[in-house]
């Protein structure tokens, strides 16, 4: 923080200096910008840059006399329109500065979708189609932008065979997106191959799209084949029990509400398919941790399609690794409307915003509390309170309900193993070994490839001094599973190191510093190999370097201060 109010004093101060020669810069120049201007400009552009839109719209509203002067100031203003919903406005604006000999990518994106909103698709096709001209100089949006927004102009006039010329010019690169729009055009034009389409989409294994499961369920809902949509989200849940649009889409049609899933996206209503777009070019940048434009594409796809809610799920993440807490608390609390599939999830995410905000121990009572009112709860919401729990060192508390999650599950679920690693490791911090142990064993017998649970055990066993040559053996097969793994080669090493073969211990730790080199325990673990082998010049020096480390916990601290003085006993 302090550091940002510091840059904003130096662009305070820079911008002094440059009002001062002002009057003499405008005699050279025709462009003439008053000092309050100026301020309110460079102010706007500062609140934009650190995404807090409602600030940056409150200077840059006052400077819109720059419209026709600065591209820069255009784009800004369109983009924290639309951010804060601000959408006639955006329209309107738009249309001001509009220009037919410039391109202008916002400009002309948002006047080709209220014209689309609108139905006038002559005026809108102007627009769409600039936008493969403008994006000739981003590779990124390179020939497809334009191209999949005119697919639907023309789906919307009926044009069929133009819709898919338009589909037949996004290049190949961009195979996913491809695929998408092929499949709601089958089913926006109500073909044969609308569920084989879909069917390949869901299974698509370049890109993780299961999300596409639910809109071939949607379509035989709207088709009335309820049985085939049942069936398609029960397959994906067994494949894919963690996504929240599928886990809720079944509770709903194990309930009969299955109006409201139709309620959320219709493949035949051409604004929803395009809003998809929309959220895919959102998830897009989300990923790339390119929040704000991520945000200018949701709302935008938010505006297409209010119906479905679910989507503003990103937006509520978006907020929060912006640090908006205020607004990301309030878009998960949308998410209670759905059903208790959402309205659990935006509990669980609200108790991390309270984590950062309001401290551990207020988080956990009012998630608690939240648990407590659910009527029912599943294996899944005892499993994610236990998560929670034991992700905030209240291993006890997780125990008890990874427990009550296994009492529930069926032996054969896909996340037994897992509950048994998670509920092993959590008997192990608080210091019941043999349940730990006796749990992890079963992880691994239920799931035996598992690096993670091979790494855990195995180095537990040699850090305790028993079962050396087994705890070896189990670590370099999960070393095999998982190549190049810090954690893992370190674990590795260590072993080396109890078996007393120093060589081949020195080997593995210098991979592990290599790949993780400012992690405490595994630089100890290197320097301690190296004295073994009478590198006492180089063990010290790392046992040094350790010293130097913010992470490096008091206890270690004594430990290798002693090191220093006295270097390790070879007879251990």
């Amino acid at each position: 923080m302090k550091s940002l109010i510091k840059k904003i004093y130096l662009i305070l101060f820079f911008l002094t200096l440059l009002l001062v020669n002002m009057d003499a810069y405008a005699k050279s120049n025709q462009t003439k910008f008053k000092k309050n201007n100026m301020s309110n400009y460079f102010s706007g552009i500062i609140f934009a840059n650190q995404n807090d839109s409602s600030k940056a719209f409150k200077y840059l509203k006052k400077v819109q006399s720059l419209k026709k002067k600065h591209s820069k100031f255009n784009t800004e203003f369109i983009r924290t329109l639309v951010l804060l919903g601000k959408f006639e406005e955006a329209f309107n604006f738009s249309k001001s500065v509009w220009n037919e000999d410039e391109y202008f990518f916002e400009a002309d994106l948002l006047l080709g979708l209220n014209y689309f909103l609108n139905q006038d698709y002559i005026s809108a096709e102007k627009h769409f189609v600039r936008l493969n001209k403008i994006s000739n100089n981003n590779l990124l949006f390179k020939d497809f932008f334009g191209n999949i927004l005119m697919i639907w102009n023309k789906a919307s006039e009926g044009k069929k065979k133009d819709s898919y010329k338009y589909f037949k010019n996004i290049p190949s690169r961009y195979d996913h997106l491809k695929k998408i729009q092929n499949s709601f055009l089958q089913c926006y034009f109500d073909t044969n191959e609308s569920e084989l389409t879909f069917e390949k989409l869901a299974n698509y294994e370049e890109y993780n799209l299961v999300r596409y499961n639910f809109f071939a369920a949607s379509n035989f809902l709207f088709k009335n084949q309820n049985d085939k949509a049942k069936k398609i989200i029960k397959n994906a849940r067994e494949k894919f029990n963690s996504n929240l649009l599928l886990k809720e889409t079944e509770y709903l049609i194990n309930n009969g509400n299955e109006k409201k899933i139709k309620n959320f996206f219709d493949c035949q209503n051409e604004t929803d398919i395009v809003a998809e777009f929309f959220y895919i070019m959102a998830n897009l940048h989300s990923g790339e941790q390119q929040y704000k434009l991520s945000n200018f594409y949701l709302k935008i796809s938010l505006l297409l399609n209010k119906k479905f809610i679910s989507n503003r799920t990103l937006l509520a993440e978006n907020y929060y690794y912006q640090k908006k807490y205020n607004l990301s608390h309030k878009e998960y609390n949308s998410l209670k409307t759905i059903g208790p599939a959402y309205s659990w999830y935006a509990s669980t995410s609200i108790a991390t915003i309270l984590l950062e905000t309001n401290g551990k121990e207020f988080s956990i009572t009012n998630l608690e509390k939240e648990f407590n009112s659910l009527k029912n709860p599943t294996f899944e919401q005892y499993y994610e309170l236990a998560n929670f729990y034991k992700n905030n060192d209240y291993f006890k508390q997780s125990i008890k309900y990874y427990s009550l999650a296994l009492n529930i599950l069926k032996k054969e679920h896909a996340l037994v193993p897992k509950i048994f690693d998670r509920r092993g490791t959590s008997y192990e911090r608080v210091g019941e070994w043999e349940k730990a142990e006796a749990d992890l064993l079963e992880s691994l017998r239920l799931l035996p490839d598992q690096p993670h649970v091979l790494n855990y055990l195995g180095y537990s066993w040699i850090d305790k001094g028993i079962n050396l040559d087994k705890g070896l053996e189990m670590l370099i097969k999960a070393n095999s599973l998982k190549e190049n793994d810090g954690y893992i080669l370190d674990s590795v090493g260590w072993a080396y190191f109890a078996k007393k073969d120093y060589v081949k211990a020195q080997k593995f730790l210098e991979q592990a510093v290599q790949l993780i080199p400012l992690d405490p325990i595994i630089n100890d673990h290197y320097a301690d190999s190296l004295w073994m082998l009478d590198k006492n010049i180089q063990a010290r020096y790392f046992w040094n370097h350790i010293l130097s480390f913010d992470k490096t916990k008091k206890e270690l601290r004594d430990v290798i201060s002693k090191k220093l003085i006295f270097g390790i006993n070879k007879k251990l």
